[in-house]
């Protein structure tokens, strides 16, 4: 089997919002094509017109070669092979950020593809099963333009989502700091822990709650004296609360805070886990699988965090296609205890609703291990037309 083509497809809802928290109104789907009718399909999390160009420009010399180039030929069902031949070949202009991006989206399409050609999941592929079920937890951004509505609509969406079967959630109390939500900006840290406790309230004891702030605080100290305001909450962990590059201010929060650290929806490649983990000592690291290089990468990662007696719990903000990617790593990783998971029925994105066809079963707070070949997912054509650009 060869590979014949690659289709990048640029998504992009109806009048989406460029200021807007939420990157799930946008996608870049990745098509492998090969010459015996077979498809692996994968995405990433990032601009998609910049993925787009960064899989299609040709290469102009051999530390810059074109990703596409490098593909069309090979043998599909080489994925780790074809992994390190892309990250070596374009290492000049790709190494990290958007280059392993585009490496991601490529390597979930190669694992999709891979499964499918033998007739099995993925997660198999990748050395049998952890565990018998996932667990995934309830990603929820709020509505709402002043403090009172957005406390509310969390409070519903925390309330909905317990009461979907979920057993975790994580809260998105993005209202301070360089990205908070819209219009809302506020500079007293006790807003936040009031959001905080009115969900807990709202949910009672026994659901783990997460919460994150997306990198709302500028140094250590002041987030260490906020954390300890709504530190008797019980919260799993806190996400971000310091810049994605201070890792010496999250060493020294981590060795002070009253609860968990998580970081890891920005980094690349094992390299930048290792400093997240062995530099910046936070407790959870949250490999996307599309950003950080695909499950080949991610799986990587999972296992030096296992290593260090860290946990995994990967990030995922786009459609089911990622989630299902999420959930295999997971499915083969023992310190992945948790997979985010936007619900159907509480996201606002229509690519979350509509782009994936078949999707991988949800039931009792739990989801079983995938058994259709490849990721187990199908895309919705008529969604793919319908937000194509």
């Amino acid at each position: 089997m060869k590979i014949t083509e690659i289709e990048c497809i640029p998504l992009v809802i109806p009048d989406f919002d460029s200021e807007a928290c939420s990157s799930a109104q946008d996608d870049l789907i990745v098509k492998i094509h090969t010459d015996e009718g077979l498809v692996g399909i994968g995405e990433t999390d990032a601009n998609p017109w910049a993925v787009k160009g960064m899989i299609e420009a040709p290469g102009t010399h051999c530390m810059g070669l074109g990703l596409k180039e490098m593909l069309i030929g090979a043998d599909p069902s080489d994925v780790e092979g074809l992994w390190l031949k892309l990250y070596e070949g374009s290492a000049m202009n790709g190494r990290r950020g958007l280059g392993i991006h585009a490496i991601g989206a490529l390597d979930m399409a190669l694992w999709d593809l891979r499964g499918k050609a033998l007739g099995l999941p993925v997660w198999k592929l990748l050395g049998g099963a952890a565990r018998k079920e996932v667990t995934p937890y309830a990603s929820l951004l709020p509505e709402g333009r002043d403090l009172e509505s957005y406390t509310r609509s969390l409070v519903d969406r925390v309330i909905g989502a317990q009461k979907l079967g979920f057993e975790a959630a994580k809260l998105e109390v993005c209202i301070k700091g360089p990205y908070s939500h819209n219009a809302i900006q506020v500079e007293d840290d006790r807003e936040i822990a009031r959001i905080v406790e009115a969900c807990r309230e709202a949910v009672g004891p026994d659901m783990t709650l997460m919460i994150d702030v997306a990198y709302c605080w500028a140094d250590w100290r002041g987030a260490l004296r906020a954390i300890e305001m709504f530190a008797d909450q019980d919260m799993f962990f806190v996400e971000t609360p310091l810049p994605s590059d201070d890792l010496d201010g999250y060493a020294k929060l981590a060795a002070a805070s009253p609860m968990r650290l998580a970081m890891g929806e920005w980094q690349t490649t094992r390299f930048e886990f290792r400093d997240l983990i062995d530099h910046g000592d936070v407790d959870v690291v949250q490999p996307d699988v599309g950003r950080c290089g695909g499950l080949t990468e991610a799986l990587r990662v999972a296992r030096y965090a296992e290593d260090r007696g860290r946990l995994v719990v990967p990030h995922c903000w786009k459609s089911a296609l990622g989630i299902a990617a999420s959930a295999h790593l997971a499915a083969v990783s023992p310190a992945c205890v948790y997979i985010e998971y936007l619900p159907h029925e509480l996201a606002d994105s229509p690519l979350r609703k509509d782009l994936v066809a078949v999707e991988l079963p949800f039931k009792n707070g739990k989801m079983p291990l995938p058994d259709r070949p490849g990721l187990g997912v199908e895309l919705n054509e008529d969604a793919i037309a319908k937000y194509r650009v």
